[in-house]
């Protein structure tokens, strides 16, 4: 990207992103009690504040704190820097490809946030259907999943229109 106009929707998702998921985690830190959870839809969805310690689906959850925290600061700015040099430096990045690197970079920015603050990720968005429960996340999870999911589809893409080229 090369012009502040180029630049500045994509800079006001990343505010927007990063000021909803640490407000949203503020308000639940402050207003309720951990495992505290509030039904929103009974049923199906409710505010139930807890903290992961490991990443997604509790990965590393049961490590020592410190190789936690060191691996996960680590692998996150890794993430943050190699998704800023796509982003700003490197020619080779597709228009198409910046928002969902731009949903990744601001989700890793927000859990970076709270390994640094807290040791741990502050979750609360609890889906369910009876006693079956996804893995409590937030909204940091969120812009991660869809800006993967976004790339994922952009690569298939991308790979199908190769080879119809090629063909």
């Amino acid at each position: 990207m090369s012009s502040l106009r180029e630049k500045a929707p994509f800079l006001a998702i990343f505010i927007l992103l990063v000021l909803a998921d640490q407000i949203t985690k503020a308000w639940v830190t402050a207003t309720m009690n951990l495992h505290e959870s509030i039904p929103v839809i009974p049923g199906l969805f409710s505010i139930t504040y807890v903290r992961n310690p490991g990443a997604a689906f509790g990965f590393l959850a049961g490590a020592s704190p410190t190789l936690r925290l060191v691996f996960f600061v680590a692998v996150t700015l890794l993430a943050i820097g190699l998704i800023l040099y796509s982003l700003f430096k490197a020619g080779f990045i597709q228009a198409s490809w910046r928002a969902p690197l731009v949903l990744i970079l601001s989700g890793a920015l927000g859990n970076l946030v709270d390994r640094v603050r807290f040791g741990e990720v502050v979750d609360f968005l609890d889906i369910y259907v009876g006693s079956a429960h996804w893995p409590a996340f937030n909204v940091a999870d969120s812009a991660i999943t869809v800006g993967a999911v976004l790339l994922t589809v952009l690569a298939f893409r991308s790979e199908k229109n190769a080879i119809k080229t090629s063909s």
